[in-house]
């Protein structure tokens, strides 16, 4: 690592248009999820895949999310939320909670985490948090939850989203060396 040496484009902005920035981070495989919390006694959502561990100790997420969402108030309010890791076999609910409709919980099953916040049937994992911060990014929002519950649902491949597509992520277990 080079300590104080200037390198060509150093303080420059980058301007890349938003298509731009699509395609070439597009190359960067993400998990998908769908955030969810309960506001005035109705379960809401919306897919994300902008999500993250973000530290052990004290165990902490953090999760992106468009500053015009209708959904971000409400998880906001409730003051705590659960992030659902999708399987590959539910690219329908990442669509449908990826949509604008009054009622995505329509017809799908899920149920009460231990803190009450909604857990989707057939997911991957699930993480319970209370919100700890919010911070203003650009278009987005970035929200800090403190993790107070979370398990493993089922063993099977994750969603990803890659190059502008759904598809399984990698079955095979990370070597632990």
């Amino acid at each position: 690592m080079l300590v104080g040496t200037a390198f060509p484009g150093n303080g420059a902005a980058v301007s890349a248009s938003p298509a731009q920035l699509r395609a070439v981070l597009g190359h960067f495989p993400s998990g998908v999820t769908i955030v969810t919390a309960v506001h005035d006694g109705v379960p809401v959502g919306f897919t994300c895949q902008a999500f993250n561990s973000l530290s052990l100790d004290p165990p902490m997420v953090s999760f992106a999310v468009s500053r015009a969402s209708k959904t971000r108030p409400r998880i906001l309010a409730a003051g705590r939320f659960c992030v659902n890791v999708l399987a590959a076999d539910q690219q329908f609910l990442c669509r449908r909670f990826a949509a604008p409709s009054p009622d995505r919980f329509h017809g799908v099953g899920w149920r009460y985490s231990p803190a009450g916040s909604p857990v989707l049937d057939g997911v991957v994992a699930w993480v319970d948090c209370t919100v700890a911060a919010e911070y203003p990014a650009g278009d987005h929002t970035i929200v800090l939850g403190n993790v107070t519950d979370l398990d493993c649902a089922r063993e099977c491949e994750p969603l990803v989203f890659l190059r502008g597509l759904l598809m399984p992520g990698a079955p095979l277990p990370l070597s632990r060396a």
